[in-house]
């Protein structure tokens, strides 16, 4: 019988830091790398969107998948990202991802052109039959052709090869319905979210885990997060949950994504460089802002390495939300979470009591 790498649990989507003249700084790649598998990530996730892959030349893509690997030299298990423009570059992507040694990889639907459900169905009918390495579906319908729940079922039924699904829809209806649709008949099938506000909601309903952004920057808050969950510590997880919101609004929606990620590695100590993005005179201010709002964050979490870059209005408060909500959507109707951020967020890293994961 085939052995399978478990793909579960918190897998972060690596960024990808560059040098001044826009090559790969593969140095501090590796020093990511390593960093975040001792901080106790599941696994890791290289050329993701938070990995801004489509900006990577095919041989970049190869060659960070290479690095990566190298680096964490089997300690987890690795994603590979291999959403390439075509059938032909994603089978060499996968024969590739396969000799090096991941565990699977990660394939959106076809993006750029508009095409139809069933064109979706047959070309990953098709890439299940070729692939050596196993697959795991990516339904990002953002950027990609969306693969319909339907679509997904019959593929996750009928093809072994196909073994889970990594769905950064935003649309948790959708995702209930594809654990409920998949999950009775096939239950090895893995089913990971890609949206840090619904983690803990997601585990709670039977997701595997996920790939996760913002463990890239605090991979000791959203590990705490999925441990909670798992020893079923509902309320700890929620608490967590919740005071994530706030980070992860600044990070996400503050500016240009990823760039706001970038800025949060960047305050845990890491050389990102300048993404091969170029923002505007403005929106290069506008990021100043937004490092001030997250440093701040991350100081009163208790990372220390960010409080030099906090910049604090008058009577202690941090900058506000780039958008105009004074409360994040759905945390209770006008939750103060900059307060709550500020009063509890900083216990994640206080001494725990003996007996705690």
């Amino acid at each position: 019988m085939l052995f399978r790498p478990v793909i579960k649990g918190i897998f972060t989507p690596n960024l990808v830091p560059f040098l001044d003249d826009g090559r790969i700084n593969e140095g501090e790649l590796r020093r990511m790398v390593n960093w975040l598998v001792e901080k106790g990530v599941s696994g890791l996730y290289p050329n993701g969107s938070t990995g801004e892959f489509i900006r990577l030349s095919f041989e970049e893509r190869k060659r960070v998948i290479q690095i990566v690997v190298e680096e964490n030299r089997g300690r987890v298990p690795i994603l590979a990202g291999a959403a390439e423009a075509n059938l032909t570059m994603i089978l060499d992507a996968c024969r590739t991802y396969a000799d090096l040694g991941c565990a699977a990889v990660s394939i959106t639907g076809p993006y750029y052109y508009k095409v139809s459900q069933e064109s979706i169905e047959h070309f990953f009918r098709e890439l299940a039959k070729r692939s050596p390495i196993d697959i795991v579906l990516y339904n990002i319908p953002q950027y990609s052709n969306e693969i319909s729940v339907p679509v997904l079922t019959r593929l996750a039924l009928d093809c072994p090869r196909i073994v889970g699904v990594k769905d950064s829809s935003r649309d948790f209806p959708r995702f209930l319905s594809t654990l409920h649709a998949i999950k009775p008949q096939r239950p090895d099938f893995v089913c990971l979210i890609g949206c840090e506000e619904i983690l803990f909601p997601s585990l709670l309903m039977g997701a595997d885990g996920g790939t996760i952004a913002s463990s890239g920057v605090v991979p000791e808050v959203i590990m705490k997060l999925y441990r909670e969950s798992l020893a079923g510590n509902w309320e700890e997880a929620k608490r967590i949950q919740f005071k994530l919101l706030d980070l992860i609004e600044a990070m996400l929606y503050g500016t240009n994504f990823p760039e706001g990620f970038r800025v949060g590695m960047s305050l845990r100590g890491f050389a990102l460089g300048t993404t091969r993005q170029l923002l505007s005179p403005k929106e290069q201010s506008d990021l100043e802002d937004i490092r001030a709002k997250v440093a701040c964050i991350l100081a009163d979490c208790g990372f220390e390495e960010a409080a030099h870059a906090c910049r604090r209005q008058a009577g202690g408060a941090v900058p506000p939300p780039r958008r105009d909500e004074a409360a994040v959507p759905g945390a209770g109707g006008g939750v103060d979470v900059n307060r709550i951020v500020q009063e509890v967020m900083k216990q994640f890293r206080a001494p725990q009591p003996p007996g705690n994961p």
